[in-house]
């Protein structure tokens, strides 16, 4: 039985942050209403005052993640802004890998992703964007970081390993019918490129079609 002074701890803040802790070691399908009851040391009929179901769990844990992204400042250097914002998201996301998909599959209406939300559309518009422009704009740059961050967790090679397969797969694709193919391939080999996916490399190419978006309206 659940003693007095645990149920007294027991949090709707300390639900969530241990729920967060177990998606992080364990991933989020091995989450239930009884793994985390037994982390925090009670019943698991105690989690229901404080968090209304397993939905209601999720969409919590998925504000905290949030809550850890930097908002973009309002009025100053909307590009810097915008693109701290990307970065800070991108390594919160691979802190906590389970939340890239959870985050994009849920029509999450915390406080912390509404703040998050409301700032980027306020820095957006002080820029002088419109909000039709501004709605389109967050949206391609969230595209941009959920579906990067998502590749590269999922992602079968380790870059350790680009070199030695690529030397398998390169007499796959002979240069007689795959030249370009072939010729990337070799500059992997050769160590001319090291062939990683590059965060920052297609942030520019966001950022750079937003600004000129922004110089064609003025």
């Amino acid at each position: 039985m659940t003693k007095p002074a645990e149920r007294a701890r027991l949090t709707r803040e300390r639900v969530l942050q241990t729920a967060v802790h177990l998606a992080d070691e364990q991933g989020l399908d091995a989450l239930s209403m009884r793994k985390l009851a037994q982390a925090l040391g009670v019943e698991a009929m105690s989690l229901y005052n404080h968090v209304a179901n397993k939905d209601d769990l999720l969409d919590g844990i998925a504000d905290l993640v949030v809550a850890e992204m930097a908002v973009p400042e309002i009025g100053g250097d909307w590009r810097a802004a915008l693109h701290t914002r990307a970065v800070s998201a991108h390594d919160v996301l691979r802190r906590h890998p389970w939340a890239t998909g959870l985050i994009g599959s849920r029509v999450n209406v915390g406080p912390a992703m509404l703040r998050y939300v409301d700032a980027t559309l306020g820095c957006l518009r002080a820029a002088g964007f419109t909000y039709q422009q501004a709605d389109r704009a967050w949206n391609a740059m969230d595209a941009h970081i959920y579906g990067f961050t998502l590749r590269e967790s999922t992602f079968p090679l380790d870059p350790s390993e680009y070199i030695s397969a690529a030397t398998y797969f390169l007499p796959r694709i002979p240069e007689s019918t795959h030249p370009h193919m072939n010729a990337l391939t070799r500059l992997v080999i050769d160590g001319a490129h090291d062939g990683i996916a590059d965060f920052e490399f297609g942030l520019e190419l966001v950022l750079d079609g937003l600004e000129r978006l922004l110089e064609a309206s003025e």
